[in-house]
């Protein structure tokens, strides 16, 4: 037996996709990428800093050096022969207000390259230099 359910005009079927939740979808997975994605590039070099009871965070965005175990440096995550080091510097620091270095060495590197990346920012017109370290509270 046949049930009447009423005439088909005025109910007709919907046969196109409805196109909106898909925008909403795709715009909030848009966001979350441009959020997360600052974190995941900020720094791909890994350098095992040493460790310090005292630290000061810095109050200007530094010129970064970075110096990894394998004492190869780097300036704001670009790679640089240590002879070359003070020319990439001079071009750094010229386009700053504030010339501040943050040199960021490995705990296995010798002092020598940390006085050597000093000298170069000295030399090319850093006004303050920073060494980083890990707070001695966060390693225990």
């Amino acid at each position: 037996m046949k049930v009447p359910i009423g005439p088909r005009d005025r109910f007709p079927l919907m046969s196109e996709i409805n196109m909106i939740p898909l925008i909403d979808v795709s715009l909030v997975l848009l966001i979350i990428f441009m959020v997360v994605t600052p974190f995941l590039v900020s720094s791909q070099i890994k350098v095992n800093l040493p460790k310090a009871v005292s630290g000061i965070p810095p109050d200007a965005e530094p010129v970064k050096i970075q110096i990894t175990a394998s004492k190869n440096f780097y300036v704001n995550d670009q790679s640089v022969l240590p002879e070359d080091l003070a020319g990439l510097l001079r071009r750094e620091l010229a386009s700053r207000k504030d010339p501040v270095v943050l040199i960021e060495a490995d705990a296995s590197v010798p002092f020598e390259n940390v006085i050597r990346a000093m000298d170069a920012s000295k030399s090319q017109g850093a006004g303050k230099i920073g060494v980083a370290v890990t707070s001695d509270k966060a390693a225990k």
